[in-house]
């Protein structure tokens, strides 16, 4: 039992670590996100609309994912940091295409068109995913 108790002392300070780390990386890559848009999701979503919180959700798991995926393969914090902010740009980069495909996204949001939304949260998904898998390598 020793053993198992000084792997876990050992280990947990880098766990703690890498998963506040991430976690940072997260919200500081919605906020980004929030800002690249040129609407406030967040407001819309406080005012009930749908359309917004669906592609925020989308934002949530599409940073998440390949977040995630970065944490488990980096070999250090350093690592972890920077490929976190290459899934943050990408994300944004993702948002910033399917607006030129969709045509107006903003006026589309803003008026709770679920359509373009649902589009929006599978592109920030595919993306994620796509990122996941290359990060992981």
């Amino acid at each position: 039992m020793e053993p198992v108790l000084l792997s876990l002392w050992s280990g947990l300070p880098v766990l703690l670590l890498h998963i506040v780390a991430t976690l940072l990386l997260l919200g500081i890559g919605l906020w980004f996100y929030e800002k690249v848009t040129p609407y406030k999701e967040l407001a819309l979503i406080r005012a009930g609309n749908l359309a917004a919180s669906i592609t925020f959700a989308g934002a949530i798991l599409g940073i998440s994912i390949p977040l995630a995926f970065a944490m488990n393969a980096s070999l250090g914090l350093l690592d972890l940091l920077v490929w976190g902010t290459v899934t943050i740009i990408l994300q944004a980069v993702a948002y910033l295409i399917v607006d030129f495909v969709m045509k107006d996204m903003q006026t589309r949001i803003e008026a709770n068109e679920v359509a373009p939304a649902i589009v929006m949260m599978a592109a920030k998904l595919a993306v994620g995913a796509v990122v996941a898998a290359a990060v992981a390598g």
